[in-house]
């Protein structure tokens, strides 16, 4: 009899992670059999979902709030199913609200549990450590400097690098990208990405939209390029983009070449606008400069004050490029300060300053380099390891 492991993804990003891991963990064990909450890239390999990943696509405290009744009615089925059925082992892939909750009754039950992406705990609310340290018999970390962290409290940690790293070419192919999206090979083209939640086009594009108006007064030539991650942020964009129209702009949905259609944007840009998150990650790996922002409404604001006990992060950044260069080395336009001049100023220089794009450039070739391990084989030793070990 094969394995049976369980796995919760809540979102796109959390969806490919987990994918790569399946992915590694059938290199070993072909006979494997997943099982849980997932998306698209999770199910084409074969995972059984029993809930869809939709479910726990919420942006925080104040979307979970709203969608409190169903967030419930999910976790409990899950939760009742899994220590019904007792999975070998538990993979709870980012989405620590939810996973954490899940992983500490499972682990009760004598049933190990590996998180895959450490929380931002070096960021915001640290005693979160001593949740982990109940509900994690191992933790996988993309970040090298994570582990010192992990380790400091007794938790068993493995560094497995970022599997984005392994995916994303270390020298992008600008033209191959622009002739599969139809793009002029020689325009100048700004990437657009507002994000795939709802609150964060809600948020976010109105501000990026009234930036690329501001951006064609000064180069009228200037293309814009969005991708969108499905139908319904498409309709979501398409709404906010009647009211806000931009003139050489176009927009992009998922593909069937088995890649993020984000990343063929990414690809063929000359620089990006973007939300933070793992987009401005996913654009370093892609060697393109930026300018990153994001904007939360004062209700989540002092909800996350609230909630962590702080008025601002740990660290003075809030990009992953940053965090992990530890400077400023793109900029992070934020709040208030995100408005449509500051994010025009910001961006022309990420395309017209030749210099400041080549020293950028070389930055994320080594940030690159530095996160580029064997993910999905390392993630699959310590996964099969704990199934084979005490919770």
């Amino acid at each position: 009899m094969g394995l049976d492991i369980a796995m919760v993804a809540g979102e796109p990003s959390g969806d490919l992670l987990a994918s790569r891991i399946i992915d590694g963990i059938k290199l070993v064990q072909p006979d494997v059999r997943f099982t849980g909450i997932g998306g698209p890239n999770m199910q084409s390999r074969g995972m059984h979902i029993q809930h869809p990943m939709d479910k726990l696509s919420v942006f925080g405290y104040a979307d979970a709030l709203k969608q409190l009744p169903s967030l419930i009615r999910t976790y409990t089925s899950l939760k009742n199913n899994l220590l019904t059925h007792k999975p070998d082992v538990f993979v709870g892939v980012d989405a620590p609200d939810f996973n954490l909750r899940l992983e500490q009754k499972l682990r009760e039950k004598s049933i190990p549990t590996v998180h895959f992406v450490g929380p931002s705990i070096w960021a915001w609310r640290y005693e979160r450590i001593h949740t982990i340290k109940k509900a994690v018999s191992h933790m996988l970390v993309l970040f090298p400097f994570e582990v010192d962290i992990y380790r400091k409290e007794g938790i068993p940690v493995t560094f497995v690098g970022h599997p984005l790293a392994s995916q994303i070419p270390f020298n992008p192919d600008k033209l191959a990208a622009r002739l599969r999206l139809g793009l002029d090979p020689d325009s100048r083209i700004l990437a657009v990405l507002p994000g795939s939640r709802a609150s964060e086009v809600k948020l976010l594009a109105p501000r990026f939209l009234q930036t690329a108006q501001r951006l064609l007064k000064h180069d009228p030539i200037l293309q814009f390029i969005v991708p969108i991650v499905n139908e319904k942020r498409q309709k979501d964009f398409n709404e906010i983009f009647a009211g806000i129209p931009v003139n050489n702009l176009k927009t992009f949905s998922a593909t069937d070449t088995g890649r993020p259609i984000a990343w063929d944007v990414m690809e063929a840009c000359d620089a990006a606008l973007v939300a933070s998150g793992t987009a401005s990650l996913e654009t370093a790996l892609f060697k393109k400069p930026m300018v990153i922002s994001y904007v939360i409404s004062p209700l989540m604001k002092k909800l996350m004050e609230w909630k962590s006990g702080q008025l601002k992060p740990y660290v003075p950044w809030v990009g992953l490029p940053n965090i992990l260069l530890q400077e400023f080395a793109v900029p992070e336009i934020l709040q208030d300060e995100a408005t449509p001049e500051n994010l025009a100023a910001a961006c022309i220089n990420a395309l017209e300053n030749t210099e400041y794009i080549q020293d950028i450039q070389k930055k994320f070739l080594l940030l690159h380099e530095s996160l580029c391990q064997d993910t999905a084989g390392l993630a699959a030793e310590a996964i099969l390891n704990a199934a084979q070990s005490p919770a």
